[in-house]
């Protein structure tokens, strides 16, 4: 088990519609001063990342969205050591132009700014604003170009690129970055795999058990190490921490049953034609039920639903399999936020504390 201890970033709900797809009450708003509110109490309750989501048209619940880049910033103004990670799609951003924004922001917050690659799983989105579509291998070929391309205009003078998808001629960048901002990315293919191998900071997984889990950070990891290169992992996760397992378990059937049946099955049917397009034939949520997909990141499947105690547990024993970070969502953000901080997170620590010193033993 890493020494380090496990991260935590939270779902920054700058979309309409909160992260489930069911008619339950979600005390949740998409409006800045919700989510101003929101970024204090997480940076209070220990996270460390909040991750902004980017969407251009509307979808399963998420009928108005805030744009990502802006609306970090907004967090980061309202912060102080909260680090914000925007999300952003190649083929509407351009690298020239997400370098620039980033190595601002970057300068203006000391460093607080990391990037999400979204490669972008949604034909009809591309579709709808007038955006090439990409099979799918070639978008994850575009992705990697594209931090390339980050990552060579942030360190380098006279940044020369020669891709299938970008070009750069001596194109130096003032100023940089305070630092190298922090590259994430997701996918459960084999493709986004290989690429986080070789060029991201970071990966995102769907939600899945430990087992599964492991099968990912195994196969990352071993492809990292033959292309030199390391990677740290996230998972996403839908929390649900109660006093008692009973409550938890009960807020979770109740999402399932007001489930909205005509949304989980539009967004289940998207999304597996996208995961049957790459050469394997399975990508993000191949193998989601459609209790799964209510949550559209499969954060169920992590587990983290009980009491503090069990939810701690079960975030260690993911830690023990090798994921470095928690990506969480809630219900109701800012109260459950400052509850995961003052009844779970402590927990977790104490549990980190006990493995520690059984190790040196």
């Amino acid at each position: 088990m890493s020494q380090q201890a496990v991260k935590f970033a939270y779902w920054v709900p700058n979309v309409s519609g909160g992260l489930v797809v069911s008619k339950i009450e979600q005390r949740t708003d998409w409006g800045i001063d919700y989510n101003r509110k929101l970024a204090q109490l997480a940076e209070a309750a220990g996270f460390e990342y909040g991750l902004t989501q980017i969407r251009f048209t509307a979808g399963y619940g998420a009928d108005n969205q805030h744009e990502s880049v802006a609306f970090s910033h907004a967090l980061l103004a309202a912060t102080t050591r909260l680090k914000v990670i925007a999300a952003i799609l190649p083929g509407p951003w351009q690298p020239a132009l997400a370098a620039k924004q980033l190595a601002t922001i970057d300068q203006l917050t000391n460093g607080r700014i990391a990037v999400n690659i979204v490669s972008g799983w949604f034909k009809g989105e591309f579709q709808a604003i007038g955006e090439h579509w990409l099979e799918h291998d070639e978008r994850y070929r575009r992705s990697e170009e594209f931090i390339r391309a980050l990552k060579g205009i942030w360190t380098q003078d006279d940044f020369t690129f020669k891709g299938d998808f970008y070009r750069f001629n001596n194109y130096t960048l003032k100023p940089k970055p305070v630092g190298q901002p922090e590259v994430f990315q997701g996918g459960s293919s084999r493709a986004a795999r290989d690429m986080a191998a070789r060029v991201s900071d970071w990966y995102f997984t769907n939600g899945n058990t430990p087992q599964g889990i492991k099968a990912q950070v195994d196969d990352i990891r071993a492809k990292a190490a033959a292309n030199h290169h390391s990677v740290k992992v996230g998972v996403n996760a839908f929390i649900i921490a109660r006093d008692t397992e009973a409550e938890a378990r009960a807020v979770l059937a109740e999402i399932i049953d007001k489930a909205d049946p005509e949304a989980v099955n539009a967004f289940g049917d998207a999304a597996k034609q996208a995961g049957k397009a790459s050469p394997e034939g399975e990508g993000n949520w191949a193998k989601s039920s459609f209790e799964d997909l209510v949550q559209y990141n499969d954060g169920f499947k992590t587990n983290l639903i009980g009491t503090p105690q069990q939810i701690a547990e079960r975030i260690v024993a993911l830690k023990a399999v090798g994921v470095d970070l928690v990506l969480a969502g809630f219900l109701h953000f800012q109260e459950e936020v400052e509850y995961f901080g003052k009844r779970v997170l402590p927990l977790v620590r104490e549990l980190e504390a006990k493995a520690a010193i059984k190790q040196v033993a």
